[in-house]
């Protein structure tokens, strides 16, 4: 962990060593604009904490995240906007630093485009894997 904390740029970002263009800081989260925004005041939140995915953060470096990207999205005027988290490169993540996107989406062109492939549902395995992952909270 502590060769991948020394390589990662957001916490080396978290440490100052990387300046950044910082909206909000407390102490156990940073906020600050993207460098490669998809629109006009797209900002990330992250825990001051390493973690690579959602499931490494301890609950309570990740209380602040939600309400910060919120006050962002207040704060910049965005009327639409997405907020994005991923976990793996296959789920699109590119930093391996838990980050949450304020993204806003003032126009088709501009912003996050989405697929959603929906597919179609078994209500009774539905059920079952509802049941499942219920059993394993």
């Amino acid at each position: 962990m502590a060769n991948k904390m020394a390589a990662c740029i957001f916490c080396k970002i978290v440490k100052g060593d990387i300046p950044c263009f910082k909206l909000f800081e407390s102490d156990k989260a940073l906020a600050f604009l993207d460098i490669n925004p998809l629109s006009r005041g797209h900002a990330l939140v992250i825990p001051k904490v390493h973690g690579e995915k959602l499931t490494d953060i301890p609950d309570d470096h990740l209380s602040e995240l939600l309400p910060i990207a919120k006050k962002i999205a207040i704060a910049s005027g965005a009327k639409d906007f997405n907020i994005l988290q991923n976990n793996g490169r296959i789920a699109h993540q590119e930093v391996d630093h838990v980050h949450v996107h304020m993204i806003p989406k003032p126009n088709e062109e501009e912003g996050m485009g989405i697929r959603w492939p929906q597919q179609k549902t078994d209500m009774d395995k539905l059920k079952a894997l509802a049941e499942e992952i219920k059993s394993k909270m």
